[in-house]
């Protein structure tokens, strides 16, 4: 097994790699939706989360208010301290359940994007960066996803910097790139990381 870590700042386009490789045959643990699921309605978590924060970011619904939640801890540190050390415990307990479950041979990609802020790196075998300019990131953001400017430079401001980030890379995938640029650089680095799984696996009887 190999296990990989990919991460990127946001808007750079870890999303599209992360499909990519699984189109390739990667085995793909997301820690935001595993983030999502372990402060689902009726989860220790979700009572840790509100126990911390109020019933504020609650929703009508009973579910977590995201939108309210993230106007509050991303613009101060210390309660995103607070909810990073509620939720990443959680979702290594389940990237770890599920990383059991793939085989001996899986390229395991785990798609972390916190994973320079919480210096995870040595958890994995080797880091993919996927990387893209902050301009790059603050257009897709405003363009994409319908931010505002204002929170775009916040969500961005709130992670690592680009430069530490490429610090812990064994792998870059620029994505300043058109789309079919992109897949051939993901489809070169599948085949790199195809060969380094059957080198970790040593000789076959």
């Amino acid at each position: 097994m190999l296990k990989v870590g990919l991460t990127g700042g946001i808007g750079a386009g870890k999303s599209e790699v992360s499909r990519l490789l699984v189109e390739h045959g990667a085995v793909l643990i997301d820690a935001d939706r595993i983030a999502r699921e372990v402060v689902a309605p009726g989860t220790p978590g979700l009572a840790a989360v509100v126990a911390a924060f109020g019933e504020e970011v609650l929703a009508e619904d009973g579910g977590l208010d995201r939108p309210k939640l993230g106007s509050i801890v991303f613009a101060d540190p210390d309660r995103l301290a607070v909810l990073n050390s509620i939720v990443h415990p959680l979702v290594g307990t389940r990237s770890r359940e599920l990383e059991s479950a793939a085989a001996e041979d899986a390229v395991v990609v785990h798609d972390v994007p916190l994973l320079a802020e919480n210096s995870l790196a040595p958890l994995y075998d080797l880091v993919v960066v996927v990387d893209a300019s902050p301009r790059t990131q603050l257009d897709r953001l405003v363009r994409l996803r319908g931010m505002t400017e204002q929170d775009a430079r916040a969500r961005m401001a709130a992670q690592a910097t680009r430069e530490k980030r490429l610090e812990i890379a064994d792998i870059v995938i620029d994505n300043d790139v058109p789309l079919d640029d992109l897949r051939q650089r993901v489809q070169d680095v599948w085949g790199d990381l195809v060969r380094r799984a059957r080198v970790s696996q040593g000789p076959q009887e």
